[in-house]
C-alpha cells in the first residue's frame, strides 16, 4: 500500500514557511509569552506577599501560633544577657548566693522557653508551608489543564514544569524555613536594640556607629551579588537544557557519532556553571569576614568606652558584659539575613512566575449562553460540520487559513490532503475547538461552535494522532481514558474492533500490562492500535484521524484499514491522509494548498480533473496507476517511498 504525500516536502518545500511563520514555536516562544526565567527578583516583593495571603487565610490560627512561638523564642533568648548583667552587678559583689541561684534557674527556664517557642514556630510553619505547597500545585495543575493550546504553542513545556515544581518548592521553602525565621531575626534585632538603649543610651549610640559602615558594605556587596546569582541561575539552566537535549536525542547522537563533540560542549557549559557558582561562593564568603570585622569593631568600642565608664564609676561591669553579649546577638540576625538573601530573591521571583501562570486567562472559554451539544439529527450518528467563510491566524499578522467554505455531511468521510504547511492539521484543530476561528463561522449541526459547551463537544469527539500519546498506567487505563464508566466487555470489544485484542492477550499481563513512558514497551503499530481502541470506546460522533496510519508498517495498516471501515461508518470523519488506501476509501477528498481549498471531489474525479491532486499523485508513483485494485498497474515497480512531508 502506497504512502501518499511523502513527496510534498520535496516538491512543495516553500510551504513550510506558512507553518513556521504562522504557528508560534521554536524561537518565537520566548518573545511571545514574555516570561523571563533568568530574573531573580527583589529580596522583598509586596505584590507576591499580598497574593500569598489568601492561601494563608485558612491557617490563620496556626499562623498566630507560629508568631507566638517566634515572639516567645525572641524574648526568651534576648533576655539572657540582661539577667547575666544583673547577676554580675547586683549579686556577685554582695555575695548573694540565693540571688545567683535564682538567676541560674531563670536562665535555664528561659532556655527551655526559647526551645518551646522555636519548636512551636517550626511545627506550625512546616504544616502551613506544606499545605500551601499542596494548594498551589493543585491550583496550577487545574489552571494549566484549562489553558488553551495557543498558550502551550508560545511556552515550552519545560518552563511550565519549572513553575509547577521548582518555583512552588522555592516558595514553600520560604514559608516553612525562611519567612518566619526572617521575622524572628527582625524581632530579635528589635529586642537587642531595646535592651542596649535600656541599659545605657550613650554606650548604645557609640556601638551603633558601625551600622553606617555595615550598610555601605552591604549595598556594595548586594549589587555584585545580584549579578552573580543571576549568572548562577542562567548557567544551571543552560546545563539542564543541554543535558535534557542530549538524553532525549541520544539515538541521533550515537547514530552520528557526536558523543565526543557533545561531551566537549557539555564540559564547556558545565565549566561555565562551575565558574558562576565559584564566583557566587566567593562573594558569599567575602561578606562574612566583613561581618566579623564589624562585630570586632563594635565589641572594641564597648570594651574601650564601657571600660572607661566602669573606671570612673558611672557604669557597672555587668552592663559592659551584657553589652558585649548583645553586640554578638545584634549581628547574628544580620548574618542570617545575608544568608537568606538569595532564598528571598528566588522565592519572590518564583512567586511572580507562579502568579503569572495563574493570571493567564484561557482563550477558549464557554460563552455565557453556551448550550449542550444536542444529539445528531437524522439516521446517522455523525453531525454536519460547516465551515462558513472561515479565516484563521495563529499570529495577528500571518493568516494560515483563507476563506474556507466547506460543508461536511453527517456520516461523511472527508480525506484532507495537501503539501506540508497547507493547513490540514489547523483545519481539524478548529473542528476540535483547540482554537477559535479568526473570521467567519464554524457550525456543528447549524450551531456556531463558539456557542457550544466545550465539554459536551469533547465528549462526542475522537482524535487519533500520527504519534499517539499513551499515559502512564496499564493498557486498560489507556483505552478507558475517554470513557471511564465503560465495562470490561466494552473495553475488549473496542480492542477487537481495531485488531488490538490479539497482541494484548499475548502480553504477560494482558490488559493489565503497565506501559513505560509514552508506551515505549510497545511497538509503534501497537501504540497506534491502542489509540484507535481508545477512540472506538469513546463512541465519537466526529472522528479526526491526523495521519494516524503514517508511521505503521504495511501489515499493521491492513489491520487498521479493516478496523477503519467499522470505525468510520456513520461518523462524520476528517482524515488527514498520506496513505492512498485511506484516500480511496473516503467519500470525498479535499485538497489544501497555502491555506485554501483548491480542489474537492472523489479520488477518481480528482485524477480525471488533472489538477494539483493528480500532479502530486504522479509525483508519488513512477508509473500511472491502473486496475489492479491497489492503484498500481500489474507488473509495475513498487511505489517509491518519498521524503516525509
Amino acid at each position: 500500500m502506497a504512502h501518499w504525500g511523502g513527496s510534498m516536502a520535496g516538491g512543495w518545500s516553500h510551504q513550510t514557511s506558512v507553518t513556521s511563520a504562522g504557528r508560534p514555536g521554536g524561537g518565537l516562544k520566548r518573545s511571545v509569552d514574555g516570561w523571563d526565567d533568568e530574573e531573580l527578583g527583589k529580596p522583598y516583593d509586596h505584590s507576591v506577599i499580598v497574593r500569598l495571603l489568601p492561601y494563608l487565610k485558612p491557617y490563620r490560627g496556626r499562623v498566630a501560633l507560629a508568631i507566638l512561638g517566634l515572639l516567645v523564642f525572641a524574648a526568651a533568648s534576648s533576655s539572657q544577657p540582661f539577667l547575666i548583667g544583673i547577676a554580675i552587678d547586683e549579686f556577685v559583689p554582695s555575695g548573694d548566693i540565693a540571688g545567683l541561684n535564682a538567676i541560674g534557674a531563670a536562665l535555664i527556664g528561659l532556655a527551655l522557653l526559647s526551645w518551646a517557642g522555636q519548636a512551636l514556630q517550626q511545627m506550625q510553619t512546616a504544616f502551613i508551608g506544606h499545605n500551601v505547597l499542596l494548594t498551589l500545585r493543585t491550583s496550577m495543575f487545574n489552571h494549566i489543564q484549562k489553558l488553551s493550546l495557543s498558550f502551550l504553542d508560545r511556552t515550552e513545556v519545560g518552563r511550565v514544569m519549572s513553575r509547577v515544581q521548582n518555583d512552588v518548592t522555592v516558595l514553600q521553602e520560604l514559608l516553612t524555613t525562611g519567612f518566619l525565621t526572617i521575622l524572628a531575626d527582625f524581632a530579635g534585632l528589635g529586642l537587642v536594640v531595646f535592651f542596649l538603649l535600656y541599659l545605657d543610651v550613650e554606650l548604645a549610640l557609640i556601638t551603633f556607629t558601625v551600622i553606617p559602615v555595615l550598610i555601605l558594605a552591604m549595598a556594595l556587596w548586594q549589587s555584585r551579588a545580584r549579578r552573580a546569582f543571576i549568572r548562577v541561575r542562567q548557567a544551571i539552566a543552560v546545563v539542564n537544557a543541554n543535558l535534557q537535549e542530549n538524553v532525549s536525542g541520544v539515538r541521533v547522537v550515537q547514530s552520528l557519532s557526536r558523543e565526543g563533540e557533545n561531551i566537549r560542549r557539555f564540559d564547556q557549559v558545565n565549566a561555565d556553571n562551575w565558574s558562576a557558582n565559584v564566583e557566587a561562593g566567593r562573594l558569599t564568603a567575602a561578606v562574612m569576614p566583613v561581618m566579623e570585622l564589624m562585630v570586632a569593631a563594635a565589641t572594641a568600642l564597648v570594651v574601650i568606652f564601657g571600660g572607661m565608664r566602669v573606671l570612673d564609676g558611672s557604669l557597672g561591669i555587668g552592663v559592659v558584659i551584657a553589652f558585649a553579649l548583645y553586640v554578638q546577638r545584634f549581628f547574628d540576625p544580620i548574618r542570617d539575613l545575608v544568608l537568606q538573601y538569595t532564598q528571598l530573591q528566588r522565592a519572590m521571583a518564583g512567586g511572580q512566575r507562579i502568579f503569572e501562570v495563574l493570571d493567564t486567562k484561557p482563550e477558549i472559554v464557554d460563552a455565557p449562553d453556551a448550550v449542550e451539544l444536542p444529539d445528531a439529527r437524522g439516521a446517522v450518528p455523525g453531525w454536519e460540520v460547516t465551515f462558513d467563510h472561515v479565516h484563521f491566524r495563529y499570529l495577528p499578522d500571518v493568516e494560515v487559513l483563507h476563506d474556507i467554505d466547506l460543508r461536511v455531511r453527517p456520516g461523511e468521510v472527508l480525506a484532507i490532503v495537501g503539501p506540508t504547511g497547507a493547513g490540514k492539521s489547523t483545519l481539524t484543530s478548529l473542528v476540535a475547538r483547540f482554537y477559535d476561528v479568526t473570521e467567519g463561522r464554524l457550525l456543528i449541526d447549524g450551531v456556531d461552535i463558539r456557542h457550544l459547551k466545550r465539554e459536551s463537544l469533547a465528549r462526542r469527539m475522537g482524535i487519533v494522532f500520527q504519534d499517539p500519546f499513551l499515559f502512564s498506567g496499564s493498557i486498560r487505563d489507556n483505552i478507558l481514558y475517554g470513557r471511564l464508566e465503560a465495562t470490561e466487555e466494552e473495553i475488549v470489544e473496542a480492542a477487537r474492533t481495531v485488531g488490538a485484542h490479539d497482541f494484548i492477550k499475548r502480553l504477560p499481563l494482558g490488559y493489565d500490562t503497565v506501559l513505560h513512558e509514552r508506551g515505549q514497551n510497545l511497538s509503534q503499530g501497537q501504540r497506534q492500535l491502542v489509540a484507535f481502541a481508545r477512540a472506538v470506546l469513546a463512541d465519537p460522533r466526529i472522528l479526526i484521524l491526523d495521519e494516524a496510519t503514517a508511521n505503521v508498517d504495511t501489515r499493521t495498516e491492513v489491520v487498521i484499514q479493516r478496523a477503519l471501515k467499522r470505525l468510520l461508518k456513520g461518523r462524520t470523519s476528517f482524515v488527514i491522509a498520506h496513505r492512498l488506501s485511506t484516500i480511496r476509501g473516503a467519500d470525498r477528498v479535499v485538497v489544501l494548498d497555502e491555506g485554501r481549498i483548491v480542489e474537492s471531489g472523489t479520488h477518481k474525479e480528482l485524477l480525471a480533473h488533472d489538477g494539483l491532486y493528480a500532479r502530486l499523485y504522479r509525483m508519488t508513483y513512477e508509473q500511472s496507476a491502473s486496475g489492479d485494485g491497489n492503484g498500481q498497474r500489474p507488473g509495475a515497480p513498487s511505489p517509491k517511498p518519498l521524503p516525509a512531508g
